[in-house]
């Protein structure tokens, strides 16, 4: 499983990209609708987690979907679950892997584009704890492809890594199977989305807090030797839309 970024580092990129967020999370938006449409039909569960709710998307589409579920939002960057409050019967301010929330509190957890973040055997003890007998899991993370283009560029200039190494399917199972859940399934699709230069697809990924991504040991900024080494090996993966940026998605789905 990948080593989690420092929580301190992750939580203020996050309160930073709060205000900008919205009108960046395209990808986001797209996860979460896709999360969506692939769990399976249920009836209306009474009470539903939102595990890492950012500012809400994710809380809307439960609230379109199951209307008189009650909705509780956590997220532990306070400038982001600002958004979420109206969106949400209850807003906590805290870390997944340590809910202020009572065992078999709920019928469904849910969680998008946060596990990755974290560490997965936590997040899912945690789910499973909270989660009352039967309840389901629906989460979305992403996988070892992500930014492929991104690390290949950055092979050019130096040996660092310099995106997160985000989990193998197998992973993901495997932690869920440790945790205790049954009934597993996992589907993978890849996502482009398209930039008009490198500049305009780093200030996207810094927009959704996520300018975070390397865990390598470079320190310093880039020299303009350097960037522009960088910028012309990215220019190899351009298309006729633009420079690409793939996010390698998994939707995972259980039950405790």
């Amino acid at each position: 499983m990948p080593q989690p970024a420092p929580k301190q580092r992750v939580r203020e990129s996050f309160e930073r990209a709060a205000a900008s967020y919205d009108d960046a999370a395209v990808l986001q938006r797209q996860v979460c609708d896709h999360l969506l449409a692939a769990l399976d039909p249920l009836p209306e569960p009474a009470s539903i987690i939102d595990a890492g709710c950012g500012t809400g998307y994710g809380a809307r589409l439960l609230r379109s979907r199951w209307p008189e579920a009650y909705l509780t939002a956590v997220d532990f960057a306070p400038a982001m679950l600002a958004f979420a409050r109206r969106d949400a019967d209850v807003c906590l301010a805290a870390d997944i892997e340590a809910l202020p929330c009572s065992d078999e509190s709920f019928a469904a957890w849910w969680s998008s584009l946060t596990v990755q973040w974290c560490d997965t055997d936590k997040v899912f003890a945690e789910a499973r704890r909270v989660l009352r007998p039967g309840g389901r899991l629906a989460l979305s993370t992403l996988g070892p492809e992500t930014f492929h283009e991104l690390r290949d560029a950055f092979t050019t200039i130096d040996c660092y890594r310099h995106t997160l190494t985000f989990s193998e399917p197998a992973a993901i199972r495997g932690a869920l199977t440790r945790a205790g859940f049954t009934d597993i399934e996992l589907h993978r699709r890849t996502i482009r989305q398209h930039y008009p230069d490198l500049k305009s697809l780093l200030r996207a990924i810094k927009d959704i807090g996520a300018n975070s991504v390397g865990d390598g040991a470079r320190s310093g900024l880039f020299g303009r030797r350097a960037w522009q080494q960088v910028q012309a090996a990215y220019e190899q993966h351009r298309t006729s839309d633009g420079l690409p940026a793939r996010y390698d998605v998994i939707l995972a789905y259980a039950r405790k």
